[in-house]
């Protein structure tokens, strides 16, 4: 067996104080192993009795199932037909921190959607009245703009700008915004795919740096008593932990969300509450995620915009109504 890099080992030994943890930790990821494949029923669940199912976790909403390992969901014909999503069930772990959000959410914004995952968990969860889901990467708008499409994701909109203009347009308009952090990608390897240099300080540091100015520029979207959903598939403290922690130096008015049935994955690293889970936990490739609350009640007069106005910004539109008026 390959020996792991120096950089691996590296970032084992942050991660886990326990030897034996590191080496579960190692291997998983030098000898990635298939992990059972999850669904997201975007409409009501009809009998799957070709689809074998297991016992789901404590956590699981109840519109996904976890199926059982070497399922091809992807070639049933209900996911066509778009009955379902395909998601890895890291995903699903990550997303779960939303269902921790009380009150009812009018404004979604997905800052960095695609594939589409997220925002479909987002709009099956808390069924807002707008989700826009924004995707900087123009190659990437195509399978966005047709997952949400094939799952009859609405009402929504597709978008394709830089955070900051959302920051400035959109200020204090959202309910949630969904940061699912472009990261060095370290759990790939988990997944027997190729991530090159993602264990590299200088790739792992220009990614934390991206990731606070994203979630910086989120924080201004969200209205007073709103929420930022931040979340990565990476390793790294520095890209998890520690943005959060930058963020909440510079937005003191946000705070950590304690979630209590992910109480199990506590982060070990700090004491806010955030949640993990590695692959040598077999659930996923692996994940963060946290929930941020804008603790905030003062609000500015607001300035009303038809949906509209703005249209031009817009992609892909899947509007139930004619237009809808948003406070920025």
């Amino acid at each position: 067996m390959e020996k792991p890099s120096n950089l691996l080992l590296k970032v084992s030994r942050r991660l886990f104080a326990n030897v034996d943890e590191q080496e579960k930790f190692i291997e998983a990821l030098m000898n990635p192993q298939p992990f059972s494949p999850s669904i997201l029923w975007c409409q009501e669940k009809p009998d799957i009795s070709t689809l074998t199912v297991e016992t789901p976790t404590s956590w699981q909403p109840q519109f996904i199932d976890r199926l059982s390992l070497g399922e091809k969901p992807g070639k049933h014909p209900l996911h066509e037909k778009g009955y379902f999503y395909c998601l890895d069930f890291s995903s699903v772990f990550a997303a779960t921190t939303l269902l921790a959000i009380p009150e009812s959410v009018r404004l979604v914004f997905d800052m960095c959607a695609a594939p589409g995952g997220k925002s479909i968990f987002a709009w099956r969860a808390l069924k807002p009245e707008l989700l826009i889901s924004n995707e900087v990467i123009g190659k990437r708008l195509g399978m966005l703009i047709s997952n949400l499409k094939r799952c009859q994701v609405s009402p929504s909109a597709v978008v394709n700008r830089d955070s900051s203009i959302f920051a400035e347009m959109f200020h204090g308009s959202s309910n949630l915004v969904i940061v699912d952090a472009p990261c060095t990608g370290q759990s790939l390897l988990a997944k027997g795919e190729k991530a090159p240099g993602c264990f590299h300080p200088t790739a792992i540091n220009k990614s934390a740096n991206r990731q606070k100015r994203i979630i910086a520029n989120s924080a201004k979207i969200v209205s007073p008593q709103g929420y930022i959903a931040y979340m990565t598939c990476t390793y790294s403290p520095e890209e998890n932990e520690q943005v959060c922690e930058w963020f909440l130096e510079r937005f003191p008015k946000f705070e950590a969300i304690k979630i209590s049935n992910l109480a199990k994955y506590q982060s070990h690293l700090t004491m806010m509450p955030c949640y993990r889970i590695f692959p040598q936990d077999r659930l996923g490739a692996g994940a963060f995620t946290v929930l941020f609350k804008n603790t905030n009640e003062d609000e500015d007069e607001p300035k009303e915009m038809n949906l509209n106005t703005i249209s031009s910004l817009y992609i892909y539109q899947n509007l139930k109504k004619s237009s809808y008026i948003m406070s920025v």
